[in-house]
């Protein structure tokens, strides 16, 4: 038997495999999805699946709540299709540049406000909630009061949460969890925040 032949025959047999193990998935239904990690793309790995329903002509929405001072190239971008796109940037900046518990917290209140009126809107196929975990890590809302929303929202509803240090609480409720790993990154050897790289 040739190369190619030992190849084709591996390759066939590798997808009747797959082709078993795809098939065997019967249920759907709306996902709770976590980005973490230290690692740079929570964000923008987040976006892209926006960017996959509206491509499909599904309604999507995003709350930010710790991002706000930079104008992004995501949003500049989706709000070409504002009749799919719901955005609501609600925070004032990273919180090492607000220094302010107290308007942190009720930023933050403010977005989950949001969040939770999003999250009975009919038709939305997925909400981003950019950046919730840290709003969770600093204890700007009760921990307790997300997981109930998360776990009663409506059934079809997808969600993708980021930030770092995702809360075990939040990685146990979730059906997918991808933690970004940081390996190397342009800024530790001086290179600024770049237009269309990091915004």
């Amino acid at each position: 038997m040739s190369e190619t032949e030992r190849h084709a025959a591996k390759m066939a047999k590798r997808k009747a495999v797959q082709d078993a193990e795809v098939a065997s998935k019967t249920l759907e239904k709306g996902l709770l999805m976590v980005h973490t990690g230290s690692g740079k793309g929570k964000s923008t790995a987040a976006f892209g699946l926006l960017l996959r329903m509206v491509g499909r002509g599904r309604r999507v929405g995003v709350v930010q709540f710790i991002k706000g001072a930079w104008s992004t190239g995501e949003r500049t971008a989706l709000a070409r299709f504002d009749d799919l796109v719901e955005w609501h940037t609600m925070g004032e900046g990273f919180t090492w540049e607000t220094q302010d518990r107290d308007r942190d917290v009720a930023a933050c209140r403010r977005a989950w406000d949001q969040a939770l009126a999003m999250m009975r809107q009919p038709g939305l196929s997925l909400l981003v909630l950019d950046e919730l975990n840290i709003a969770l890590r600093y204890d700007y809302l009760a921990e307790s009061e997300v997981l109930a929303a998360l776990v009663t929202r409506p059934e079809g509803l997808h969600v993708v949460i980021t930030g770092r240090n995702a809360r075990p609480a939040l990685i146990e409720a979730a059906d997918l969890v991808t933690e970004m790993t940081l390996v190397k990154h342009h800024f530790a050897a001086g290179v600024k925040a770049q237009e269309g790289i990091e915004f």
